[in-house]
């Protein structure tokens, strides 16, 4: 059950690479270096599981990588970005086919981002032991707890694999979750480029000269992070690369004057490859940068057509039973809401036929949503039929003594 040699290891995946699925778990720690540090895998298939100490001494993991890359075993995951991460880092792949328990359970309506230990128990009944999850996984030996814990990590995510793929091709959902996993599987969802770090800031600038010295400096703090194996507050908080990125300091004065940077960081060799990162974002042409409003998608979206396909996506999302994160974000009803042409999931694909089409209709006027006993429903209308929408009637205006109602600009006046 624990191995800790090559050969052993290499055994168990000759094991699994005769399976049709192998669930797949890792615990790692992250809270001190960039690169996740990963000490513990844990597989299992139909005949039972096994437990892979990733820190011993002299263990080659090639076997697992390779088992990973086999495309004719499924790889079934909870959540497992980070999982993936992990293996595109350490062997530059990523696992393929694989199976996203968490994802699945999104597309069959368990709400969003519902934890392993709540699936679990929604489709076996069993209660799980959460209480090793943030134990110090670098320590050895490891205790029995752990291993237990592990263990039940990918035993019981073969039954809820087994329930939910049965669910997805009963409801006919099964080509949702492929489309799904396209993304979850694509090498360019786990490549942190340095000169992309600045995505992650889009929405926290509003001037061009602005987002220039934050591509700069955010692109810095990604290449000096990742060359150190360090977390990027390490090197530089978030809200000091904002300060930097707004206030754009030329002196090392400067520099050391903002709020919130480091005292006597601005000295240190750092302190000058910011002050020139700051520089190069400057100097940068501003008819070559991104548009900001553009770019954060919310320019021309009328808020009130926003909170509308707020509501169908809800109404939509509890119909269905499907959750409503997985069909569109916020950030894509705001684009939705400004350009019916909008480059979003939520106009692709099954969403497209399940959301999209019907956001494009409430737009456009032919869709109308209305209460019926208590529940949201939706209506089909002809504008052209219906006609225009009545005018405003006159609201009443309070002023306490001498209260008065405020009459149209057309109104007679009285003894006319």
């Amino acid at each position: 059950m624990m191995i800790t040699s090559t050969a052993d290891l290499a055994a168990a995946c000759a094991r699994f690479a005769r399976s049709p699925f192998v669930t797949v778990d890792t615990e790692f720690l992250r809270e001190t270096t960039f690169w996740p540090k990963l000490c513990v895998v844990q597989l299992a298939d139909e005949e039972g599981p096994v437990v892979v100490d990733a820190l011993a001494p002299d263990i080659d993991l090639q076997p697992l990588f390779e088992l990973m890359a086999n495309e004719g075993v499924l790889k079934v995951f909870h959540a497992g970005r980070q999982d993936i991460e992990i293996f595109h880092h350490l062997a530059g792949l990523v696992p393929h086919p694989v199976f996203d328990t968490q994802i699945a359970a999104m597309v069959l309506g368990f709400g969003d981002s519902v934890s392993y230990d709540q699936l679990v128990q929604r489709t076996t009944g069993v209660t799980l032991d959460k209480s090793s999850r943030f134990t110090d996984w670098s320590r050895r030996p490891l205790s029995d707890d752990q291993v237990t814990y592990a263990i039940a990590d990918v035993t019981h995510l073969r039954t809820v694999y087994a329930k939910l793929s049965a669910d997805l091709v009963k409801r006919g959902r099964a080509e949702w979750l492929v489309e799904e996993m396209e993304v979850l599987t694509s090498p360019a969802t786990y490549r942190a480029e340095p000169d992309e770090a600045w995505q992650r800031f889009r929405s926290r600038v509003k001037k061009q000269r602005d987002l220039a010295v934050l591509m700069e400096v955010a692109a810095w703090r990604e290449r000096e992070a990742q060359g150190r194996d360090v977390p990027r507050s390490r090197v530089l908080k978030d809200d000091a690369l904002l300060e930097v990125a707004t206030r754009a300091p030329k002196t090392a004065e400067a520099l050391g004057g903002l709020r919130t940077f480091p005292r006597g960081y601005e000295r240190s060799r750092a302190g000058q490859e910011i002050l020139e990162a700051v520089a190069r974002g400057l100097a940068l042409d501003p008819a070559g940068l991104p548009e900001i409003d553009r770019d954060r998608g919310a320019a021309g979206a009328n808020p009130a057509t926003v909170e509308l396909l707020k509501v169908l996506l809800r109404m939509i999302a509890e119909q269905n039973a499907v959750a409503a994160k997985i069909i569109a974000n916020s950030d894509d009803l705001e684009r939705i809401a400004a350009d019916d042409a909008a480059e979003v999931p939520a106009m692709h694909g099954w969403r497209r036929e399940l959301f999209g089409e019907k956001a494009l209709k409430l737009k456009a006027g032919e869709l109308a949503l209305a209460v019926e006993r208590g529940r949201v429903v939706t209506l089909a209308r002809d504008p052209a039929e219906d006609g225009p929408l009545p005018a405003p009637q006159p609201r009443r205006r309070r002023g306490g003594r001498g209260e008065r109602f405020a009459e149209p600009a057309s109104a007679p006046v009285a003894g006319d």
